[in-house]
């Protein structure tokens, strides 16, 4: 490859002994390196130069090292600027990094450091410079999944069918598995889309909050209750109450529940006279209903009430070769809402992302990419930029029936879920491949 423009640096420190100490580590390390003792002289030497990277004091005499990075960032996109300090103080860090500097050094800085920094610096240059940009996504609605996995796609034609009726639902799944997405999906494509949703976190209220939110109140009904209250089954009309985390809430108020669904009547908090309500209810939870009802926690009557239609999101993890195709969707959100211009995820960090075990599925997706963005310099998420840490940094099932599983389900995607196909590539019979995929 030819000399490379990023592959160059421009050193600037009024200190001769920093200055010369850089150079040497810098030029031994291959790159090509010049040296300014001030930040006017820099800007001289920049247009003849044509330095990927300019790493810079900030106090010296004339121009500061916060003038420059603006003048290199309001004039030259392709300029990384990394700044260095004596002064550890919060608002030249907050300012440094705010005017689009790379990175910000504590002086003394170890050359050591500087170099691992360059270095980092290049790879994700050519990083962007050697990928195709595409043009942006969109940004993804937050009440829309994504996902090509056979599951979903029946989840999909599942929430079409229930849109046209008004039966009860129960979704089951993880925690971050897009539950409550799944009900105002329910709600949104429904006649009575123009009602309103409400959803209720179980687990966020006591038994007394939570009847009094769903059921409403009377005047004087408990401490506080200064005037009579409408509660969410009221207000709802014939609209939809999703009642998240349900396994979570007391065999009493469960009691209650039960009786609205049977009866569509409840009583207000402290109320003589019944209400009637046509709100259609959503529940979920992450929850094992099966153990707490033989624990007692859950009553099976109500679960059956619930249950007329049972919807169960499978786990991030349990469908890798959807874990591209959701990341990518979110960069259109994650675009808009951290201000960040990627575009594209480099396929050494789509497989990073595809080796974790996503604990907290779609949610903790979207966190790590986030952050992800948030430290890219450029329109690319590399490997680098994600930080996966903890005990679920695996898969979670190690078995090699999971892994049969997991390699099924990638084979199924790539032939956009045609069974028949998957079963030729992988030298079986379709009810084969049918048992790993609902296995």
């Amino acid at each position: 490859m030819s000399e490379p423009k990023n592959h160059r640096i421009l050193v600037v420190d009024d200190d001769t002994d920093g200055l010369e100490v850089l150079e040497m580590r810098l030029t031994h390390a291959g790159y090509q390196v010049e040296t300014a003792e001030s930040a006017e002289k820099a800007l001289a030497r920049v247009s003849a130069f044509s330095p990927g990277l300019i790493v810079t004091d900030v106090r010296m005499s004339g121009m500061t090292g916060l003038d420059l990075l603006d003048k290199i960032r309001g004039t030259m996109d392709d300029v990384e600027v990394v700044v260095m300090t004596a002064h550890d103080d919060m608002e030249t860090a907050v300012t440094a990094m705010k005017s689009g500097a790379f990175d910000f050094l504590v002086k003394p800085v170890d050359p050591k450091t500087v170099q691992a920094l360059a270095d980092r610096c290049f790879r994700e240059r050519e990083l962007i410079e050697t990928t195709e940009t595409p043009e942006a996504v969109a940004a993804l609605p937050r009440g829309r999944l994504v996902g090509r996995d056979p599951r979903m796609i029946d989840i999909y034609k599942t929430i079409g069918v229930l849109a046209a009726n008004r039966a009860t639902v129960l979704v089951r799944g993880e925690t971050g598995t897009g539950k409550e997405v799944i009900a105002r999906g329910i709600h949104e494509n429904s006649e009575y889309s123009v009602e309103p949703f409400i959803a209720v976190n179980c687990t966020a209220l006591t038994d007394t909050l939570l009847e009094s939110e769903l059921f409403g109140h009377v005047k004087g009904a408990f401490t506080g209750a200064v005037a009579a209250r409408k509660g969410y089954f009221e207000l709802a009309g014939k609209g939809t109450i999703f009642l998240d985390e349900i396994g979570d809430t007391s065999p009493d108020f469960q009691t209650k529940l039960l009786r609205v669904l049977q009866e569509r009547r409840f009583y207000p908090v402290g109320g003589e006279k019944p209400k009637t309500t046509e709100a259609r209810v959503i529940a979920a939870t992450h929850q094992p209903i099966g153990r707490l009802i033989d624990e007692g926690r859950f009553r099976e009557d109500l679960y059956f009430r619930l249950k007329v239609v049972e919807l169960t999101v499978p786990p991030l993890r349990e469908r890798p070769g959807d874990i591209e195709l959701v990341a990518t969707a979110l960069l259109g959100r994650i675009r808009e809402e951290t201000g960040r211009d990627v575009r594209r995820i480099s396929d050494d960090a789509v497989a990073r992302l595809r080796e974790y075990a996503w604990p907290g599925n779609v949610r903790e997706l979207e966190n790590a990419l986030m952050r992800a963005a948030i430290v890219a310099r450029g329109t690319v998420i590399g490997a680098d930029h994600l930080i996966l840490e903890g005990k679920h940094a695996g898969p979670a099932d190690l078995t090699l029936d999971a892994a049969i599983r997991r390699h099924v389900r990638l084979v199924v995607d790539r032939v956009d879920g045609d069974v028949e196909a998957a079963a030729e590539l992988l030298g079986t019979e379709p009810e084969q491949v049918h048992g790993y995929l609902e296995g």
